[in-house]
Parts: structure tokens; sequence; C-alpha cells
């Protein structure tokens, strides 16, 4: 009988485990994979196999810096990183990876990294968890995030004869919901897809108003709750990434106490 695995170290591949005697008749569905940077092994092995039981192969990292070439390299479906960490900590791996790409990330943070998490989202980040945080709650996170995800990543078929949303062009912004691109005066802007249905659903009815809790229900999925903050952050870093291609951008407003709109003029 082979022996167990032992505990994960940097970049190592594990898979979902095998049910064995199933027997599929059909080509069996993509595995997803989940990247794990974390310098404590123990949690991580700890997260592998929780991750692994739900159906998700995992890739996990013990050290930022080897970690960034692999995102770079190749890319997982989603990747979820412990704040603090030695060498290179989990804002400044996020900083990095976001220079080149938009792969989504969740945060892990302790109750006393309240701004760390609120700098995160600013740079970036998709969500975050709070330590110490229910599987469940983590796995709900997970798929909410996975699902807006792969409506980027699935290829558009001209010919299936499926009726595909127009571009929308609002002023200068040019926003393709079937392809989830964006642009302001043709230059392209990278956007991550919980900023993207934020966007969306603000430059879709340019001048109205709309509180948290719309954009909320707009990009999060019903079983995942997130606070004012998270919004804000999310529109701290819409505007961050529209004014490095136009210093000058200023279609976003704030409503104090009441939310944002988009202007088209």
């Amino acid at each position: 009988m082979a022996e167990p695995s032992t505990a994960p170290g940097n970049g190592e591949t594990i898979p979902a485990p095998a049910h064995a005697g199933e027997v599929r008749a059909e080509a069996p569905a993509r595995i997803q994979t989940i990247a794990l940077v974390d310098d404590d092994r123990n949690i991580l092995a700890t997260l592998s196999i929780s991750l692994q039981a739900e159906g998700f192969a995992t890739r996990v990292y013990t050290d930022g810096e080897a970690a960034l070439k692999a995102l770079l390299d190749n890319p997982p479906d989603l990747a979820i990183f412990d704040i603090k960490m030695p060498r290179m900590d989990g804002l400044s791996l996020l900083q990095a990876l976001r220079a080149q790409s938009s792969l989504p990330v969740i945060f892990l943070t302790s109750k006393d990294e309240e701004p760390d998490e609120a700098l995160g989202l600013a740079m970036g980040a998709d969500d975050y968890i709070a330590k110490p945080f229910s599987q469940r709650l983590l796995v709900a996170r997970i798929r909410a995030i996975l699902r807006r995800s792969e409506l980027v990543r699935a290829p558009i078929d001209a010919d299936s004869g499926e009726s595909l949303p127009d571009t929308v062009v609002r002023g200068r912004l040019q926003l393709d919901p079937a392809r989830h691109q964006v642009a302001w005066d043709g230059t392209p802007v990278s956007l991550t897809v919980t900023e993207f249905l934020i966007l969306e659903a603000l430059a879709m009815r340019p001048g109205v108003v709309k509180s948290r809790n719309q954009l909320m229900d707009a990009a999060y999925s019903e079983d995942v709750y997130v606070d004012d903050r998270t919004i804000d952050s999310h529109i701290k870093r819409l505007r961050r990434k529209f004014r490095a291609v136009d210093p000058e951008f200023a279609a976003i407003d704030t409503l104090y106490g009441a939310g944002y709109s988009f202007a088209d003029g």
C-alpha cells in the first residue's frame, strides 16, 4: 500500500481524491485548482484537505516569491493568500500579481488586521476571510467568485445561435458584457470579475444612484455577505485603474450616505 503524502511544500499540486469504483460514461468535468499561499504548513495541509474534499485540486506554497512565479507561469483558477508571511507578505504578493494578472484572489486575515483587509481590497483582492473561519463560509465564497470568473473564461461561440449582449457605450466607456472587457477612450482597462460587475451595474443606468446593498447584490451571490467597506474599496480601486489611463477620470460619482452613480457625460 502506498504511503500517505507528507506535508505540502512549494508548488506541490494536490489533486482532488478519486472515488474508488466510480465509472463515468461521459467526460469528467474540469477540476478547478486553488493555489494556497501561507508560511504555516499546518494551515496549508488543513485547507488543502478541506478543499480536496469539496472536489478541488490544490497547489500549495510556503513562500510568496516562489508563489508569484508559479501563479504567473501556470495560473490556477483562484488563489488564497495569507497576509502575514516572511520575505514577501500577502499584500506585496498581490501588488506584484496585479501588475500582470487579474487572477481571483481571496485574503486570509486575522481579526486585528482590518486595515490590511481594506488595503488588500483596494489593491484588487476579490474577497477576504477573517480567521477563524468555517469551511462552509470559505467554500461558499470560493464558489461564488469562481462562478463569476467562469463568465470571463468561457469561450464565445458565434455559431451557437445564442444572442449575446451588445457592447455598452457610455460616453468614453466601452463595456463588453459577453467578454467582460472594458476600455476607456479605446484604451483597455484590466478589471477583476468583481470590479467589472460593480462597474456594469453602475454603467447600465447612468445617473441612477446605486446603494451599496444594490452593488453587493450585483457583484456577489446571495450566500455571500460583504460589508459596506468592501464595496467602497472596490470603487476606490476602479477609480485608480481608470485614472491610470486618464488622470481626469471622474465618471463614478459618490452621493454620501446614499451610494454611487455613473456619469456618462
